[in-house]
C-alpha cells in the first residue's frame, strides 16, 4: 500500500470520478449478455475490475488485518476495549470470515477472467510483465504453482511423521517473536459481570483418587496443599488457611487451546501472596502445579510455570467461580488461574505445589502433561 501511494499508482485502482457508477453499469450489462467490454476498457482495468480491486486492498485487506488483531487473546488481555470495537471477539471473528468469503469470490471470479480474457498474454503480464502471446508465461506460472503444493505436500509429511522436531524447528522462531511482543502485553483484563458466559465449557478428566473422592466427600475439610521444594519455609495449608491468606476477585476470559472461550468471575489467593510467604530460594526458577485428576494417556496431570508468571498479578489460585465455591468439574477445591496462558496450563484439582530449579527431569522433560503426551507448546502464551 505505501508503494502505491509513493508511486502513484493508487489511480489506477481508486476510483478518481463519479462516472465510474455509471461504466460499471455498462460493464455490467456486457457480462450478463455473454459479450466482452471493448478493449479500450481494460487499460488499465474495466470500472468493475477497479472497483473490486480498490475493494479488496483498501478495504478487505486492512478489515481483516484489524479484526484478526481483535481476535488476539495478547491484545484483548492489554486492550480490553479493543475488541469490543466489533462487538467482541465472536464479531470480531464473522466479519474476519465475511472478508474470508469476499477474497475467494474475488479469487473465483479473478482466476475466470484470467482465462477467457486471454490467457497467455494475462500469464505473461502477471509472471514477466509483458504482452507476449507464447506460452513461457503459463509454464513458468504453472511451475511456481507446482512447487508451491510439493513444499506443502512435503511439510505435511515432515509434520505428521516428526511432529516433535518440527515443534522444537519452529518453537525457536515462533517463541523469538512472541516472547520479546507478547511479554510486554500485561494482561489488564476486567470485563463485568454481564460479560460472563451463561456456560463456560468443561475440558478434563475428574479425579478418581480416592484420596480425592475422600476430601470431596467430607466437603475438603482435610484438604491439605503441601508446598514444597526449593522454599524457605514448606508449608501445609488448608483451604482455610489459604482463604485466610487473602483474597482477590477477577472478570477475566479463559481462552482454551480448541478455540473456545468462555468468561467467568474467579475468586483466590494471588500466587504471588503465596510466594512471599513459602520464600522461593534464590535457585527456584519454575513452580511445578500436581494434580488429582489423570491426563486422557493416564497418569496424573502437571504442569509448570517460571516464577515471572507466578508473580503476575493476575495469576490465581481459586476456590471460588463466579460467587460460589468452585464447582467440582472446573477443578474444587483448587484451581490454577493464568490469564496470560492458555487454558490447559491452568491446572485443576492441585494437589501439590513444588519449586524446582528446572523441569526437565519431570514426565518427558517439557514442562507439562499436555506438552509431554500432545507436542503442546510449554509457553502457551495468548
Amino acid at each position: 500500500m505505501g508503494l502505491l501511494f509513493l508511486t502513484g499508482q493508487w489511480h489506477r485502482l481508486i476510483p478518481t470520478s463519479w462516472s465510474i457508477f455509471p461504466d460499471v453499469v455498462a460493464t455490467l450489462r456486457d457480462y450478463l449478455s455473454f459479450r466482452m467490454p471493448p478493449e479500450a476498457a481494460f487499460h488499465p482495468y474495466d470500472a468493475i475490475q477497479q472497483l473490486a480491486y480498490a475493494s479488496i486492498v483498501f478495504l478487505v485487506s486492512p478489515l481483516t488485518i484489524v479484526t484478526g488483531a481483535a481476535m488476539s487473546p495478547a491484545l484483548a488481555a492489554r486492550y480490553p476495549w479493543y475488541s469490543r470495537l466489533f462487538g467482541g471477539r465472536q464479531g470480531a471473528r464473522s466479519i474476519h470470515f465475511l472478508c474470508l468469503v469476499g477474497y475467494l469470490v474475488f479469487l473465483v471470479v479473478h482466476v475466470t477472467m484470467v482465462v477467457v480474457t486471454g490467457f497467455a498474454r494475462n500469464m505473461n503480464h502477471i509472471v514477466f510483465g509483458t504482452s507476449d502471446m507464447d506460452l513461457v508465461g503459463i509454464w513458468a506460472g504453472l511451475v511456481a504453482i507446482g512447487l508451491i503444493l510439493a513444499v506443502n505436500i512435503v511439510a505435511t509429511r515432515v509434520s505428521l511423521s516428526r511432529p516433535r522436531l518440527v515443534q522444537n524447528v519452529t518453537g525457536v522462531l515462533v517463541d523469538g517473536v512472541t516472547r520479546p511482543l507478547l511479554d510486554r502485553m500485561t494482561s489488564r483484563q476486567c470485563y463485568t459481570k454481564d460479560d460472563i458466559s451463561p456456560y463456560f465449557w468443561v475440558n478434563g478428566r475428574m479425579p478418581t483418587a480416592p484420596e480425592w473422592i475422600g476430601l470431596y466427600e467430607n466437603g475438603f475439610k482435610d484438604y491439605r496443599l503441601e508446598v514444597s521444594g526449593l522454599v524457605e519455609h514448606p508449608m501445609q495449608l488448608s483451604l482455610d488457611e489459604i482463604k485466610a491468606m487473602g483474597k482477590q476477585s477477577q472478570i477475566t476470559k479463559h481462552i482454551c487451546i480448541q478455540g473456545w472461550s468462555g468468561v467467568a468471575e474467579w475468586g483466590g489467593l494471588p500466587l504471588d501472596k503465596l510466594l512471599k510467604h513459602c520464600r522461593p530460594l534464590p535457585n527456584a526458577r519454575y513452580v511445578v502445579f500436581r494434580s488429582f485428576g489423570e491426563g486422557f494417556e493416564g497418569g496424573l496431570y502437571y504442569d509448570t510455570l517460571d516464577l515471572t508468571h507466578a508473580k503476575h498479578p493476575q495469576t490465581l489460585l481459586a476456590y471460588e467461580m463466579n460467587g460460589h465455591p468452585l464447582p467440582l468439574a472446573h477443578g474444587a477445591p483448587l484451581r490454577l488461574r493464568i490469564e496470560t496462558k492458555l487454558g490447559f496450563k491452568m491446572v485443576k484439582w492441585i494437589k501439590t505445589i513444588e519449586f524446582v530449579e528446572d523441569f526437565r527431569h519431570l514426565g518427558e522433560g517439557r514442562g507439562g502433561y499436555d506438552e509431554d503426551k500432545v507436542n503442546f507448546g510449554w509457553y502457551a502464551e495468548i
